[in-house]
């Protein structure tokens, strides 16, 4: 096998950044996706990896050369109270490669056994849980949202006791970076300056290249992060997606969306809606995502405080003013987006409020978020004679002919034609998205029969999800009554 060219600048920070660790070897392990496409950009041979020796590696059975396995040291804000120490209890860090394009990735086990980080669990993984991020982390590639990727799953050959025993599963995680912001907060919490100093140094150097250009890096890296942040949730909100568990353990310095615990994509719009299990307040419901990547930036902020000037007050300012910009950045940056799911490409007063009371009106009729979007895609400007398909999704449909009358004043403001408008539209509404009855289909159809046709056929959908694919119609549709699904799961 060619060698995986690692270059583990991590470990190098030092011995307080982390615990080596070395995965649980899995009793018969059998490869059930490779990500080629993935390989080919990461610099890795798919000749090599989807082999017996790759299934190896991801099943944490045989540790590749260069590789320098370790367990990450992180904190984290969990529903708002802080836990000192947390840290990787069922990921392994094999290491970082650097690309053929230059960029940095980490390649990480998620589901490989205990470490030090363990606490009471397993460090197992089910194989649902394997399978969902694998659907919905690829998925997200395809419709344009940062996210960590899947290179690789496995299933163990061995059961894993939740509520009951299910069949185990590994994946192979790669991100830019799996630096949190919970990373910083476990350093913060034990006065350690100098470590969040190297920290900020480690980021700047793997993902924010430009700070180093700055009078002061940090500010400019701070800066930065918030930036990624709010455009990285401008995009959940244009989707539909509710990440389910937006602890600070849980969201990526590098800005990309990361852990795939209890997420789904909305079928019916609610504002408020939730579907992980855990979120029993609505912390992390689907509106409440913006106010939340606020809150956890304010600890990050609070972190860097040390790094921002010489003196505590004029630091606390400057953080103060980036906070103040990550509003206005993510409502810039919604706006835009939304104007392009709705056919605006110019700016104009009033946007806002066409594109918000589509979303009340969405709410109180039970729409489905991506049908709706979709269907309007399809509208023209001066005829009303393809409304029934998107009018058949509103319990009221006269509700929508009143709304529509004021947005098709609006597009007759703009300079392009139908066709030409239609065409940006669907470059942007997807036809299709990871819906929580097919994924627990795909759970369902692996898990209790090792039948893993279901979820191939759902993930090759989903590599191509604005274009309409003949004989496939079933993958558009919202579920039916008794396929809902009311709450999903972290799977820990």
């Amino acid at each position: 096998m060619e060698k995986i060219p690692f270059n583990n600048r991590y470990i190098q920070l030092g011995n307080d950044f982390y615990a080596s660790a070395h995965p649980s070897p899995a009793e018969n392990p059998e490869l059930i996706a490779f990500n080629e496409e993935l390989a080919a950009e990461l610099g890795l041979s798919a000749a090599d990896l989807n082999s017996i020796e790759g299934t190896a590696i991801f099943s944490g059975n045989v540790i590749p050369f260069g590789a320098a396995p370790l367990a990450m040291a992180y904190s984290g804000h969990q529903f708002g109270h802080f836990n000192p120490q947390l840290g990787d209890g069922r990921a392994i860090l094999l290491g970082e490669i650097d690309s053929p394009g230059g960029q940095s990735f980490d390649m990480q086990l998620k589901g490989s056994g205990r470490t030090f980080y363990s606490r009471n669990g397993d460090g197992r993984s089910a194989l649902g849980p394997v399978l969902r991020e694998y659907l919905v982390s690829e998925a997200m590639v395809k419709l344009g949202v940062p996210t960590t990727r899947a290179l690789a799953a496995v299933t163990t050959g061995e059961e894993v006791a939740r509520q009951q025993l299910l069949p185990g599963g590994i994946i192979t995680r790669i991100a830019a970076s799996f630096v949190r912001v919970g990373t910083f907060e476990y350093f913060a919490a034990r006065g350690d300056v100098e470590a969040i100093r190297k920290l900020a140094d480690y980021m700047i150097e793997r993902s924010y290249p430009q700070a180093r250009e700055e009078g002061n890096p940090y500010i400019a890296l701070f800066e930065a992060i918030v930036d990624r942040q709010a455009a990285l949730i401008a995009r959940w909100m244009q989707f539909g997606f509710i990440h389910g568990v937006m602890n600070t353990d849980n969201m990526s310095i590098a800005g990309e969306t990361i852990d795939y615990g209890p997420c789904a994509f909305m079928d019916h719009y609610a504002h408020d809606q939730v579907y992980s299990s855990i979120d029993h307040g609505k912390r992390y419901a689907y509106n409440n995502q913006p106010s939340i990547g606020l809150w956890n930036l304010t600890r990050l902020a609070e972190t860097f405080v040390p790094l921002l000037a010489a003196e505590t007050g004029a630091a606390v300012e400057v953080a103060k003013a980036a906070l103040k910009r990550y509003m206005e950045l993510y409502q810039q940056y919604w706006l835009a987006g939304m104007r392009d799911k709705t056919g605006l490409s110019s700016e104009l007063q009033g946007d806002k409020e066409l594109i918000e009371a589509l979303f009340n009106m969405m709410a109180g009729n039970n729409a489905d978020f991506t049908l709706t979007f979709y269907y309007l895609s399809r509208l023209s400007v001066d005829s009303i004679t393809q409304d029934g398909q998107i009018k058949s999704l509103f319990a009221e449909p006269e509700q929508f002919d009143i709304w529509a009358v004021k947005w098709r004043e609006r597009l007759r403001e703009e300079a392009s034609g139908d066709e030409a408008r239609q065409a940006k539209m669907q470059a942007v509404n997807p036809v299709y998205i990871p819906r929580n009855h097919q994924i627990e289909a795909a759970i369902r159809a692996a898990e209790d029969h090792g039948d893993f046709s279901v979820f191939h056929g759902l993930h090759e959908v989903l590599q191509t999800p604005y274009t309409l694919q003949e004989g496939r119609w079933a993958y558009m549709l919202p579920p039916e009554p008794e396929e809902v699904v009311k709450q999903t799961f972290c799977g820990t």
